[in-house]
């Protein structure tokens, strides 16, 4: 009987090997076929904001393309100075051309009233200057850090990704969030474990007026709480209240900063600041939609 056991043990063991191989196989298939599809593309500028999926897509295009990738970046309002700071430092650290493009999204039209199609408003116009700077450089394609995780949530902004011709390597290629940061962390980018972010406007429930105040108010609260360690924010902004979400596991910690966020926060110019019991979670927007 012991023997038997021990067989099956072994067969279990064999099987969750083989399993393990076939992930790290089918991870490295993936990666080299979208260095694949990125030398397809010829000469390229990838939009880089410096977060985990468009620092991950810069770098394999690099590798890929050597001289003949280049990563753009805007520059905004809605664009924290933390992030424009440490995607210039990857550059310079990579050697990689960067070029940085003035995009003010609330100079578009209609995007300060915060519609539902607001980020369908920005990447359009963002993209269109993006196209206006690489064509003068000679280059033909645009590729974006979209993965196959943007699939199934409310993304207008991938509409304009489409009507605006701009490539999505990660997504081609079939790569999620998960193994775009365990890949990362293979390659050793500092980013693999780095917050996701999206811009300052996404924390707006919709209608609300974006002003750039506003902007600047959520941008110094979620500092705050990066500066005290949190890993993982968000400030959202309904009207004069802030609701801090962080990940459920980090509420004892936000719990004991109460005062001291509280009192930050106020100066700020909130009225209410509140804790969302459901924790962090991507696009809780869009649960009003």
């Amino acid at each position: 009987m012991r023997d038997f056991r021990t067989f099956i043990l072994y067969l279990l063991s064999c099987f969750v090997e083989v399993n393990i191989m076939n992930e790290k196989d089918t991870l490295h298939e993936k990666y080299e076929n979208l260095k694949q599809y990125l030398i397809s593309l010829g000469r390229v500028a990838v939009a880089f904001s410096g977060g985990v999926d468009s620092t991950f897509l810069l770098k394999a295009a690099h590798d890929a393309l050597g001289g003949d990738a280049v990563a753009i970046t805007a520059r905004s309002c809605s664009f924290p100075e933390r992030e424009l700071s440490e995607a210039k430092a990857f550059c310079e650290k990579e050697g990689i051309r960067q070029i940085i493009v003035e995009s003010e999204e609330l100079s578009i039209d209609g995007f300060a009233e915060n519609p539902k199609n607001r980020c369908y408003l920005c990447k359009s116009e963002l993209f269109r200057k993006m196209w206006a700077a690489v064509r003068e450089l000679g280059i033909e394609n645009i590729a974006e850090g979209s993965n196959t995780d943007d699939n199934g949530d409310y993304r207008p902004g991938l509409i304009a990704v489409a009507e605006q011709n701009v490539k999505s390597p990660l997504r081609e290629v079939g790569l999620s969030k998960a193994e775009i940061r365990e890949l990362s962390k293979k390659l050793g980018l500092p980013t693999w474990d780095k917050q996701s972010f999206a811009c300052l406007s996404s924390r707006f429930v919709y209608g609300e007026t974006i002003t750039e105040e506003k902007l600047g108010m959520v941008d110094k609260a979620e500092q705050l709480l990066l500066d005290l360690g949190f890993k993982q924010v968000r400030v959202r902004i309904h009207d004069k209240m802030a609701r801090i979400e962080v990940k459920k596991d980090e509420f004892p910690k936000l719990i004991e900063a109460a005062d001291q966020v509280y009192d930050y926060l106020k100066s700020l110019g909130f009225t209410y600041v509140s804790m969302d019991l459901g924790g962090y979670r991507t696009g809780s927007m869009n649960e009003t939609l």
